[in-house]
């Protein structure tokens, strides 16, 4: 019969041999959408793409500028507005809540909020807001990414708090420090690195969603940042020009995707810079 360490060896060659394939199996697929947005964005990308509108149906030529600035304007407005929001709520639930029912109801909400697909929200905040007001708009759609941006940010900072030791609290109260105090200059100054990592990540989330501004935001073919009426964003846009017949739109459209990848990967890597260099300290 097998012996029990064999049995082990076996079960753990097993296992590598999945988790390897698994991971190949990802990784194929990832190289194959990295290599096809390159392949397909690079030919857009130019000096044009920043400095030009979007064009009309059919014409040449033509930029995504008006599409950028409408979303680096609602990502801005969502992030100013939610950061804050997920920040303060964490640092309730690690510093105040604990493990009161308060706020094991309020993290158990927000697992759900952390799972539900994108869209869902973006139909809340139409019957909320667009249903309501009659128009699409910009607040509409800041607000619906807001939404989004507020249980990852919740997430993390309650989970990086957790992590600083008690004892650390504990030394401070010991010499005579507020509940505030501590919690400023221990706690906070002990997990920011992992809250600007928790941030930047919503950021890369929130900035390529589609679903939520199709219902709030739309879009608007002409420079407007007005926030009271329909504001041009790059996913919309890349969705429009994707689906249309005209090549020049379509051409936009992968240099839109490309232009939001490497903008989200960016992120990505700042986020794990800050990360590695909090942990060092």
């Amino acid at each position: 019969m097998m012996t029990l360490a064999r049995r082990r060896k076996l079960t753990n060659i097993v296992a590598m041999t999945l988790s390897m394939l698994a991971m190949v199996f990802g990784f194929v697929w990832l190289i194959w959408i990295l290599a096809t947005v390159l392949k397909l964005g690079i030919p857009g990308v130019s000096l044009d793409l920043f400095t030009k509108m979007t064009p009309p149906p059919g014409a040449d030529g033509g930029g995504l500028l008006n599409a950028i600035a409408g979303s680096g304007v609602l990502v801005g407005i969502a992030t100013l507005v939610g950061a804050p929001i997920g920040i303060l709520a964490g640092i309730y639930l690690a510093e105040y809540g604990r493990d009161t029912w308060i706020a094991a109801a309020t993290r158990f909400i927000n697992e759900i909020l952390l799972s539900a697909p994108s869209i869902v929200v973006g139909l809340f905040v139409y019957g909320l807001v667009v249903s309501r007001s009659g128009n699409f708009s910009g607040w509409a759609g800041a607000l619906a990414l807001a939404l989004i941006l507020v249980p990852v940010v919740l997430s993390t900072t309650d989970n990086m708090l957790k992590l600083v030791p008690n004892s650390l609290r504990e030394a401070a109260f010991a010499l005579g420090a507020t509940r505030q105090t501590v919690i400023i200059r221990v706690s906070m100054r002990s997990a920011r690195a992992g809250v600007v990592t928790g941030v930047l990540l919503g950021l890369a989330r929130i900035a390529g969603e589609t679903a939520p501004l199709l219902f709030t935001a739309l879009s608007n073919q002409f420079w407007s940042l007005d926030l009271g009426q329909p504001v041009a964003n790059l996913p919309v846009t890349i969705f429009r020009f994707a689906m249309s017949p005209f090549e020049a739109w379509q051409h936009l459209a992968w240099a839109g995707v490309l232009l939001i990848t490497v903008s989200i990967l960016v992120l990505n890597v700042i986020s794990r810079v800050v990360l590695r260099e909090g942990g060092g300290h």
